[in-house]
């Protein structure tokens, strides 16, 4: 194996299988045991002081090249490397300060205005690149409950070898949202299911596992695969490397719109790998199983997960909390069993979480506002409400992280503060673009048809 650092499923703590390198990692997607795949906290490389003092010279992608070059050491040369993160990461990642002590990341700049580019458009390059060397072709399943579905299919949009299959439940996305699946087409279908995003995410996960599909070259492209985590610790370094020192009795705290945990895992990954901070808030909406795991030691899904505003985060049993069990020496399976319990002291420590109903978001949108002069949308506005009822201003220094863009959210935040976001480009020429999708019940037989029936014309 040419990379030292390996993987293993989730499901497979105590290692019977042999690990898999990034890079076969990243073309699988799913562990053949539906874990997700996994390096150990002892695996992670670490930043000493003066390499992590650097970072504050370098650019994105430079920081981005150096933090994943240890992954992908003996299969991406590092000139290649710093050229794919080059070509990735062209837009602006924006750091402001809003108030004392307070800052803010935007991660809506990239080409569907939502922190999932981030991910994705590095991942397409790294699954291009290793499909080049294998000539394969890939067929991606990904669900979405708002912005990873529109972020995947503009990051593999056109690229050869590989076709996206989106599913997203239709009545509970923006029609900005469901416009950056369905006005692709090309290698891109988009499916509209008359269900929930647990319903979506399920449906997958049974189709890479179902070997009536094996021949399609199944792979995914959501926050399961380790390609879309490992590049999202990158903007959590660059974020601390630019905010600097912070005052002693006032250390880094990150706040993180959580949904299905992999934003809070990427940010987990870098404090692992030498981010100096004081730990994390996972701020969730009305899907509230992890805090009330935190505070019960009880873990539950919420099932059927709640519909709310913030509808990126309407997740009742997030995918990446396996690896986040993980991380903390135990062990859950994919349906929220708990075979090994995680260091809960460590855990309670480390990532304090916290509830917000759909009013408090409302609240938080026009409070942001009239107090700090920030527009935010119901994403954003779960943490920026995380911060206040923890009263965190008080003992830290907070990085809030805001997900995606406002403009995709006009109604909610022209209703609370009277302020029409301006589109990015891209979203306006989507705006008139005619859409296509295809539909399909909550129901996996439906679903495994729906494929086999695409496949036919592939």
């Amino acid at each position: 194996m040419s990379n030292s650092i390996l993987f293993h499923s989730t499901n497979d703590p105590n290692h019977a299988q042999a690990g898999l390198d990034f890079a076969d990692a990243l073309m699988q997607g799913l562990a053949p045991d539906k874990g997700l795949y996994m390096m150990d906290r002892d695996q992670l490389p670490r930043l000493g002081k003066a390499e992590w003092d650097s970072l504050s010279a370098q650019t994105y992608p430079e920081i981005a090249a150096r933090i994943l070059r240890p992954f992908v050491t003996g299969r991406i040369p590092d000139e290649r490397l710093m050229a794919i993160c080059a070509d990735a990461y062209d837009y602006e990642t924006p750091i402001e300060e809003y108030g004392p002590g307070r800052y803010l990341m935007r991660l809506d700049r990239g080409p569907t205005a939502s922190f999932k580019d981030y991910a994705a458009r590095l991942m397409a390059r790294f699954m291009s690149f290793f499909l080049a060397e294998s000539e394969r072709e890939l067929t991606i399943l990904t669900a979405t409950s708002g912005d990873t579905g529109g972020a995947v299919a503009a990051a593999f949009h056109g690229l050869p070898r590989i076709r996206v299959v989106v599913l997203f439940p239709g009545a509970e996305v923006s029609e900005r949202q469901r416009r950056q699946m369905t006005t692709l087409g090309g290698n891109v279908y988009a499916v509209n299911v008359d269900g929930k995003f647990d319903d979506c995410q399920a449906m997958v996960k049974h189709a890479f596992v179902d070997p009536a599909l094996q021949t399609m070259d199944l792979t995914s492209a959501n926050s399961i695969n380790v390609g879309r985590l490992l590049p999202q610790s990158v903007y959590y370094m660059y974020a601390a490397s630019r905010i600097g020192p912070t005052p002693p009795d006032r250390p880094l705290r990150i706040i993180v719109p959580s949904g299905n945990f992999g934003n809070l895992m990427g940010g987990l990954l870098a404090w692992n790998m030498g981010m100096p901070a004081a730990g994390f808030v996972a701020a969730v909406n009305e899907n509230d199983e992890f805090p009330l795991f935190l505070r019960t030691n009880h873990y539950a899904p919420v099932s059927p997960s709640r519909n709310c505003l913030s509808n990126a985060m309407n997740v009742g049993h997030p995918s990446n909390l396996a690896r986040l069990i993980r991380l903390y020496g135990g062990a859950m399976d994919e349906t929220g069993a708990l075979s090994q319990a995680p260091d809960m002291e460590a855990m309670h420590h480390d990532i304090l979480s916290v509830e917000i109903t759909d009013a408090e978001t409302r609240a938080a949108i026009r409070e942001a506002y009239e107090r700090f002069g920030i527009v935010i949308e119901p994403h954003g506005a779960v943490g920026y409400m995380a911060i206040e009822k923890l009263g965190l201003s008080d003992q830290y220094t907070t990085l809030l992280v805001e997900t995606a863009h406002p403009a995709k959210f006009p109604e909610i935040v022209t209703e609370m503060i009277g302020v029409d976001p301006e589109l990015p480009e891209a979203m306006r020429a989507q705006a008139a673009m005619e859409e296509q999708a295809l539909t399909c019940p909550a129901r996996y037989p439906d679903f495994k048809a729906l494929l086999l029936d695409l496949s036919e014309n592939w």
